[in-house]
This record gives C-alpha cells, structure tokens and sequence, in this order.
C-alpha cells in the first residue's frame, strides 16, 4: 500500500486508545489505520456492539493488523481504565466545569510528559451517536476538546481519533516546521545550460513564425526569457525543457520542419532525444 514500508521501524507506543460501546466496525477499522499512521498500537473497546473480532474492522483499517491483533475486549469502562494512570475523555459538550479542560495541543503534551515518566494513559472516546455519557467522563481525569465549528461539532469517531493521534505524533517532534522526508538536491544550471536552452527555444519559435511582427521580435525574445529567468533552473529542469523543445521539432506537422534547429541542438553539445539535451 502507498506510504507504506516494512523496512522501517513500526511505532508502537503512547496512550491507550479506548473506544467505549463502539458500533460499527468499520468505524473500529478505520480508528486503528488512524492509530497506526501516528504511532499508537493500543486499542481497547468496552463492549462493541458487534461483538469482536471483527472482518469488517480488519478491511477497514488497512493493513493496520498489528493494531487489530492487539486489540483488547473489556465489559466496562472501569475494567478498561484499571491499570491506567491518568486518563482523557474527549467530548464537545460542555460539562459543567466539573473537569478541566484542555486542548489537544496541551493534552499531547500532557501525555508525552507522563509516558516518558513511565506513566500509563489512555484516551476515551464515546459512541457514534451519543458520545461519552457524564459517568464515563467521571472516570477520566481531565477533558480535551477540539476547536471545531460550533454549529456542526460532531466528529467521526475515527476522525476524533486521527486528531488525537496527530497531535501525539507532533508532541515528538522538536521542529514543528520539520519534515519526514526532503526533495533529491538537485544541481543548478549552468549560464551555458540556460542560454543554451533560449537559443534552442528562439529557434523553435522563429521557424514557427511566432515573432511576428518581425520589428517586435527583440521585444518578444525578452519577454520570454523574463519569464524563464523568474526562478533559477537545475539541470534536470532544463533538460526537460528542451526534451519537449525537440519533440515539438520531432512530431510538426508537414513542411513545418527546419533542420536548423536540430542542427542547433547538436552544436550545444545536447543531442540526447531521451532527454532532450
């Protein structure tokens, strides 16, 4: 599957992940994919609706199959946040004031914070209709809330997953601005390669009668290298250029074709077809 990479490490490590009276499992599925794409493997279901294991979870949450096998069953919630040392419970609802209330940001951080003490969280998330109820909030220690429009609060349970998870995964990260993965470097053009590749194009365009008038032809010929000069050229870019540059020479339709400009190509030294040098 795209993005994934077996020669990799997996993450697997963080909060517990507990889905309470979850219903579909599709939706299971798809909250262990959302899981495994930021680094948690820890999911646990009070009392799923359609009993477990689950086909449907399994299609669904592709290939995530580690998150899937490790899945835990508890009868209810207490059972389920036993061993846990501190726990969130996410909801959009205002609840009284009777718990804190945090943002995701700072519930990542809070997480982090304690699993690298040797904690053990966890996270709640509640059903796909009702969400959580006021006694399964009790057992939680703190609320996180998402910043989502008012007016249309409800999230899909995977998707409240995802975010959560997200968030997870950036606490880690000391760059916020980093990335997993850099473009190849590629070298810059030479001068050469750039006027090189004008000439090759003035010419194309000549044969064609493209500067016409013939008075405004200086005028035209410093438009176009105004526009082709707006950012600098690699190498490779280049050759791209003049590779289609070549096959408009190659593929004109009849009469249309002046040997002088391949003669062109080839006093530059870049006769290449595959690559149009």
């Amino acid at each position: 599957m795209a993005g994934t990479n077996s020669e990799r490490k997996m993450l697997a490590e963080g909060p517990a992940i507990i889905l309470v009276e979850p219903q579909l499992g599709e939706n299971i599925g798809m909250v262990a994919r959302a899981m495994a794409n930021f680094g948690l493997a820890e999911l646990r279901l009070v009392n799923p609706r359609d009993g477990w294991p689950s086909d449907k979870a399994r299609s669904a949450a592709a290939k995530a199959d580690h998150v899937i096998d490790g899945t835990v069953v508890f009868d209810t919630l207490e059972e389920a946040v036993a061993d846990l040392n501190f726990v969130y419970a996410t909801t959009a609802r205002f609840r009284d004031g009777f718990k804190p209330v945090r943002s995701p940001v700072t519930a990542a951080e809070t997480l982090r914070k304690r699993f690298r003490s040797g904690e053990k969280t966890g996270i709640l998330f509640g059903r796909e209709k009702s969400g959580l109820s006021n006694e399964d909030v009790a057992l939680a220690d703190e609320i996180v809330t998402f910043p989502v429009n008012p007016a249309f609060a409800s999230l899909n349970i995977a998707q409240a997953v995802l975010l959560m998870s997200y968030e997870w995964m950036k606490s880690e990260i000391e760059d916020p601005h980093a990335v997993p993965f850099d473009a190849p470097q590629q070298p810059q053009a030479t001068k050469e390669e750039v006027i090189g590749m004008f000439e090759h194009l003035e010419q194309a365009l000549d044969i064609r009668g493209y500067f016409h008038p013939a008075n405004k032809k200086p005028r035209m010929i410093d438009n176009l290298r105004a526009v082709f000069t707006r950012r600098a050229f690699t190498t490779p870019e280049i050759h791209v250029v003049r590779g289609v540059i070549t096959s408009l020479d190659r593929f004109s339709r009849p009469g249309q074709i002046n040997t002088s400009v391949k003669a062109v190509v080839s006093e530059d030294g870049s006769n290449d077809e595959s690559s149009g040098k």
